[in-house]
């Protein structure tokens, strides 16, 4: 009987030209820590910028400028990360930037993350911010795919388009996205403490 089934299924095979690098689904997996830890490099550095850490300080006040100091209207990030009762975000940071030098940038989105989850970048080393990142209870509750559709948020890429007088991030949109699906499609390493 054994023999018969192996027979029929050969000859099924024979029939549809069987190419077992076709036909057998593996399941691939794409890790390479190696990859991942370098690509995070690139991450880390454009997380760090002024452009990036500003709206994630370490307290709840955003930062401001090229120096990355307290804002000087002294906001509060409030319970939605918008500010609080008449100091909200958008009071300043209109829809688009404001022309003129050192004015509010915009973004119609504009706030901090909100207080039940803070997503700090400021005075976190690369180890921390990467682990940080990919932690659902640290990260807005954020998978793999949402991390990755979150690089093209609006907030996010307003961080290239940063008003007169600010520095952009140290490598363009691009290449900040390139490094980051890398880091994450290769395993969402760490780097080592």
């Amino acid at each position: 009987m054994v023999i018969f089934g192996i027979a029929v299924v050969a000859s099924a095979f024979r029939e549809k030209e069987y190419d077992p690098i076709k036909d057998i689904k593996f399941n691939k997996i794409n890790k390479d820590s190696i990859e991942s830890v370098k690509a995070f490099e690139t991450v880390y550095k454009t997380l760090m910028s002024p452009r990036c850490m500003n709206c994630h300080p370490a307290g709840d006040i955003p930062l401001q400028g090229d120096d990355s100091h307290l804002h000087v209207m002294g906001p509060k990030r409030g319970v939605e990360g918008k500010g609080v009762y008449a100091m909200k975000c958008s009071n300043c940071h209109q829809d688009t930037n404001t022309p003129g030098l050192h004015t509010p940038p915009g973004n119609p989105e504009w706030h901090l993350p909100p207080a039940a989850m803070k997503m700090v970048f400021e005075g976190k080393s690369a180890h921390e911010l990467a682990l940080q990142l990919v932690d659902k209870k640290k990260n807005g509750n954020k998978d793999m795919k949402k991390l990755i559709e979150h690089a093209d948020d609006g907030l996010v890429l307003a961080g290239w388009n940063p008003g007169e007088g600010r520095t952009l991030p140290p490598v363009s949109h691009a290449e900040f996205k390139k490094a980051w699906l890398t880091w994450i499609n290769k395993g969402a390493y760490a780097p080592k403490k």
